[in-house]
């Protein structure tokens, strides 16, 4: 018996939700053959018309709505779907105001408590989403979720979490917009792999906000390649859209492209908003690539009108905003409810125009405004990695800080400065969150996936991608924010200081290099040759791991020279300048930007016997600053060991006899519970493991144990932290340079644990020689001495020169 129209329709609905559209299509095409009723008929073209769209094929789907409309006999309810269904095509071609319209009369002519009304008001909510009006948007969405859960509805209940997440986004409740959107992520998967890179399409917005950008585009072009073989044309635009918007903040060259891409893409579509919004970030790209020869100023007006006629009013501003950078022209007015991204947009062409003028002053107030915007964001994460990610969306306002203040050539301008790019992303104090089983497991599994994919790239596995996400994701979720830590001015710093002690403050500004110095009787400014000190960057690591790993023989003898003849030109023109402003200081407190963290300060000639710390920033490390124990017995230390490292057991039996009753842990006994168990009970911490930096999410850089990798993430959940960490694992004091001006890497996941002080190293070190160097260091430590000044004693005694230093308040 063949198939009744009800039948077939109902497939083609349930085919067309699960994104399998050919189905849907054969399904539906039977189901119109196979009826006359009127109302069937216009609810199968309904779908018939969303499968369309979907397609790549919306004025076909507009007309087949419009004729539907326009059929007589028609009960209520039925037109009210098709409203619905218009509405929901219009939408999705950027036409919000007429979408507006068209959902607003389906959802009066709906039963308000329908599955029907609860999906049309899902729509209605995604205009709003678009025009930035967000508590409407929520409205709907909350008034959706009630009807879904009061129908069990599972599968849009899922979606309508999704969509309330993305209005959190809008928000920028990042932290919100990912918990509920990771929540509601297993359902939508369930469904169909598209709906479940529908979901990873908005997911991947989240992500780039909190400057998680590889990640990011990563996941963006994996799902543009799927939309595209399912030849669902507007979804693979709106992907490669959010491409050019992620890639605009760093490669505004590749930005240029793929908004040229997604705006051909939308424009062949017949979609005018969406086509417009592509071309808005075409332009700012090519503005920013192109700055000699920018866009033509018609090319910016034809756009905002065309972002406006759409309803997209918000990205008009935006582009407006632009377009006043490139043309001097009159601000435009933004509402108090703006999005964040676009007030600290505001700021910077506030400032970057003030600059051009040659009124610093003006450019300093402009962008201090915007880094003041964008602390009070940062206020609402307590994670390290957010903390440090949002910090690009106040990459140009410091730069331009930074140089405006440079210019000034006056010490408490920059010192200022260099205080707000050295804090910006560790100002808020976390508030550690009480233990998570569940996030344990999660890490103790991906230790197994580690040690289970040695030798090849870990991170591409599904399983361990799954996990990562959502380690992150709890992290992010649980970690609160506690009060801002106080940011210190040169007049309150000089007065802390003895005469003993110097700031070095290194200020990097895009074109230039200089420093601050600054002591208890005066402060100057010293201006560095950057070309100088770049040339001899170049190569410098290379140089650093072979004379490590190169040990004894004529090669040595020649990796030795290269090395030497670096470090002398660094100490030259990076180093003695700078020295000889801080007169006769025998201790020294640096603070240094992104670009300098390979540098191993320990190593250049100037730095010999003097103790030195490097400090997240000079109010931090005054801050921190704690009084010795009055005796050796007050203070604990533990020690541990992990696998495969030749002289560990010998370096810790070395470092441990310098302490009484020190605990140490070694062979099976090394475990991760163990070693974080450790820490919290200890005031010294000596970790001896192989050690890795992972770039791509310093997080989970972390050293080998006896089952497993302890990550940065496990540090990060220590409720009491050590005092000082010794680590010594290669690679382990590297950090990974985000957006010019920050760093994150183990070493900072100590500090922001709690530790006052870690000592580590930037590359790689032999194995003799962190035993006997570190086993000389706790004879110092033991003594009740400083780190740093212990670390520069042990190096005088040993004659040991090594890349170790300390960084936060050493001294």
């Amino acid at each position: 018996m063949p198939l009744t129209a009800h039948v077939l329709h109902r497939r083609g609905v349930d085919a067309a939700n699960s994104r399998r559209f050919a189905q849907a299509r054969r399904a539906l095409t039977a189901a119109s053959s196979r009826t006359d009723d009127q109302d069937l008929r216009a609810r199968i073209d309904g779908t018939m018309a969303y499968v369309l769209a979907q397609t790549g094929q919306p004025a076909a789907a507009e007309q087949l709505s419009r004729e539907t409309l326009s059929r007589p006999g028609l009960s209520a309810e039925t037109v009210a779907l098709s409203h619905g269904q218009l509405g929901t095509l219009l939408m999705h071609g950027g036409r919000l105001d007429e979408a507006e319209l068209s959902l607003t009369t389906a959802i009066n002519g709906l039963d308000d408590d329908s599955i029907e009304g609860a999906n049309l008001r899902m729509s209605r909510a995604m205009v709003d989403m678009q025009r930035h009006r967000l508590d409407r948007c929520a409205d709907d969405l909350q008034r959706a979720i009630a009807t879904y859960e009061a129908h069990d509805a599972q599968e849009p209940l899922a979606e309508a979490r999704h969509n309330l997440g993305y209005a959190a986004l809008l928000g920028g409740d990042l932290v919100t917009a990912l918990a509920l959107m990771t929540r509601s992520r297993p359902m939508l998967a369930a469904t169909s792999d598209l709906a479940a890179a529908i979901s990873d399409l908005d997911r991947a917005e989240v992500l780039r906000d909190a400057g998680l950008t590889t990640e990011a585009e990563e996941l963006l072009g994996t799902v543009a390649v799927q939309f595209g073989a399912q030849r669902m044309r507007q979804a693979r635009g709106e992907a490669e859209f959010h491409l050019a918007r992620s890639l605009l903040r760093h490669d505004a060259v590749a930005a240029e492209r793929a908004a040229a891409t997604a705006s051909r893409r939308f424009a062949t579509l017949g979609s005018e908003g969406w086509a417009a919004r592509a071309e808005a970030v075409r332009l700012e790209a090519g503005l920013r690539a192109h700055p000699t020869r920018p866009p033509a100023a018609a090319d910016f007006t034809r756009t905002a009108a065309a972002l406006t006629r759409g309803g997209f009013r918000t990205e008009a501003a935006a582009l407006s905003l632009t377009a006043r950078f490139a043309d001097g022209g009159r601000m435009p007015r933004l509402a108090p409810d703006a999005p964040m991204p676009l007030r600290l947009r505001a700021h910077e062409v506030r400032a970057a125009r003030a600059s051009a003028a040659g009124r610093d002053a003006d450019a300093r107030r402009a962008a201090a405004a915007g880094l003041d915007l964008l602390t009070t964001w940062q206020q609402s994460f307590g994670a390290l990695d957010l903390q440090a990610s949002v910090a690009m969306h106040g990459t140009e306002l410091m730069f331009t800080g930074l140089a405006a203040a440079a210019r000034s050539h006056d010490p408490e301008v920059v010192f200022e400065w260099s205080e707000r790019a050295r804090h910006l992303s560790q100002q808020v104090a976390p508030v550690r969150p009480p233990h998570d089983a569940e996030l344990s497991a999660d890490l103790a599994e991906l230790r197994m996936l580690r040690a289970d994919l040695a030798g090849s790239d870990w991170t591409t596995d599904t399983r361990v991608r799954e996990l990562r996400d959502r380690v992150r994701d709890r992290q992010w979720s649980s970690t609160g924010a506690g009060g801002n830590r106080e940011r210190l001015g040169l007049r309150e710093t000089r007065s802390t200081l003895d005469g003993d002690t110097a700031i070095l403050a290194y200020i990097y500004t895009r074109t230039e290099l200089l420093c601050v110095v600054v002591t208890a009787s005066d402060s100057s400014i010293v201006e560095l040759s950057w070309a100088r000190i770049q040339d001899a960057l170049d190569g410098l690591r290379a140089d650093l791991d072979v004379a490590a790993l190169t040990r004894g023989g004529a090669m040595a003898a020649l990796v030795s020279r290269s090395l030497d003849d670096r470090l002398r030109v660094l100490d030259d023109a990076l180093l003695a300048p700078v020295r000889a402003a801080a007169g006769g200081a025998r201790r020294l407190v640096l603070t240094i930007p992104g670009i300098l963290a390979g540098v191993p300060w320990a190593m250049l000639p100037g730095m010999s016997g003097t103790p030195f710390t490097l400090a997240t920033s000079v109010s931090r490390w005054l801050g921190d600053i704690a009084p010795a124990p009055a005796t050796i017995a007050q203070v604990a230390a533990g020690f541990a060991t992990g696998p495969r490292v030749a002289r560990a057991d010998e370096e810790v039996r070395r470092a441990a006899a310098a302490w009484q009753d020190a605990t140490v842990l070694g062979g099976d006994d090394a475990r991760v519970s163990a070693v974080t168990a450790l820490a919290e009970d200890v005031d010294i911490l000596h970790i001896a493991a192989h050690g890795r930096h992972a770039v791509d999410n310093p997080l989970f850089s972390g050293f080998e144990l006896a089952d497993g990798t302890l990550f940065g993430y496990d540090v990060d959940l220590i409720a009491r932290a050590p005092a000082t960490v010794v680590l010594s694992a290669c690679e382990l004091g590297r950090s990974s340079v985000r957006w010019g001006e920050e760093a994150l890497g183990m070493t900072r996941v100590w500090l922001h644990a709690g530790t006052r002080c870690v000592i580590a190293a930037p590359v790689v070190v032999a194995d003799d020689v962190a035993c006997e160097l570190l086993g000389a260091v706790h004879d110092q430590l033991a003594a009740g001495v400083a780190p740093a000044v212990a670390l520069a004693a042990a190096s005088e005694s040993t004659g040991l020169k090594a890349p170790f230093q300390c960084h936060g308040s050493g001294l």
